[in-house]
């Protein structure tokens, strides 16, 4: 199953809706590339929805962290949305659990930007 990225606006927050696997290759590849373009774009508020996102490895797992780190070395915040349970229980193994903003609400997650 390859992944899938689309994005779409809301309230000011770009929200990543991501389905599939986030593996080593192509998966990580457009993750990286639909954040980049993101951010290229002027965006500094990003929400990954995974709700969708049956696996990730750790290579997509290393993605994350980047994509989290390039983003707010521009002075943007990125967060997390809809985690499935695998995908929960990799970040708390891996203790990623703690550098993530992760929320299960949209509409909740939107208002937690900073203004």
């Amino acid at each position: 199953m390859t992944m899938k990225a689309s994005t779409r606006q809301v309230d000011g927050v770009t929200i990543v809706d991501l389905s599939g696997r986030i593996t080593l290759g192509e998966g990580s590849v457009i993750l990286r590339d639909t954040v980049r373009e993101v951010v290229g774009q002027g965006n500094k508020k990003i929400l990954l929805n995974l709700g969708d996102v049956t696996y990730i490895d750790s290579s997509g797992i290393g993605e994350l962290v980047s994509a989290f780190t390039s983003v707010r070395n521009q002075g943007g915040e990125l967060k997390l949305l809809n985690l499935t349970k695998k995908v929960h229980d990799l970040l708390q193994i891996t203790k990623l659990y703690t550098v993530f903003d992760i929320r299960d609400d949209e509409a909740g997650a939107i208002k937690s930007f900073t203004k």
